[in-house]
């Protein structure tokens, strides 16, 4: 099983954090190997979408149910996609007003040992990347701070 976990304290609220991870439709505007992103679901404590990833030739599709905690976490589940196992988790812990530190962990193993090496690396990429691209999104979209 591959189990990742970043973290990164940014000059935004968790609040903005929080708002910005859950956009999951914006994905594919600014992470790299997300081709698409689609809402299947959306109430205020369930997102249910679709992220399709490709890179250098290797695509594969994969449904989350994310359990959202506004502002504080959410918990990402499977509904479908090539995993045996997945499990994910966002955390924002508010450092006053306009800070905040950023957590992301998320564990997988791939079903098919075929398409282990291969997707397993595009995800493994994917979700190494994943912090650093929301922080540097959020700077974009709220403004650096100085």
């Amino acid at each position: 099983m591959t189990q990742i976990e970043r973290s990164a304290l940014v000059m935004h609220s968790a609040e903005q954090m929080f708002d910005l991870v859950n956009d999951v439709e914006k994905y594919p505007q600014f992470l790299p190997g997300c081709r698409n992103a689609e809402i299947l679901h959306s109430d205020e404590h369930t997102l249910e979408a679709r992220l399709d990833l490709s890179r250098a030739g290797i695509r594969q599709s994969f449904v989350t149910r994310n359990r959202l905690q506004r502002p504080t976490s959410m918990e990402l589940e499977l509904v479908d996609g090539p995993f045996s196992e997945f499990a994910g988790h966002w955390e924002f812990k508010p450092l006053g007003e306009d800070a905040c530190k950023v957590q992301f962990s998320l564990s997988f193993a791939i079903r098919n040992r075929l398409v282990a090496a291969a997707v397993g690396k595009l995800f493994s990429e994917l979700a190494n990347q994943m912090v650093g691209a929301m922080s540097a999104r959020a700077d974009e979209v709220y403004g650096k701070s100085l």
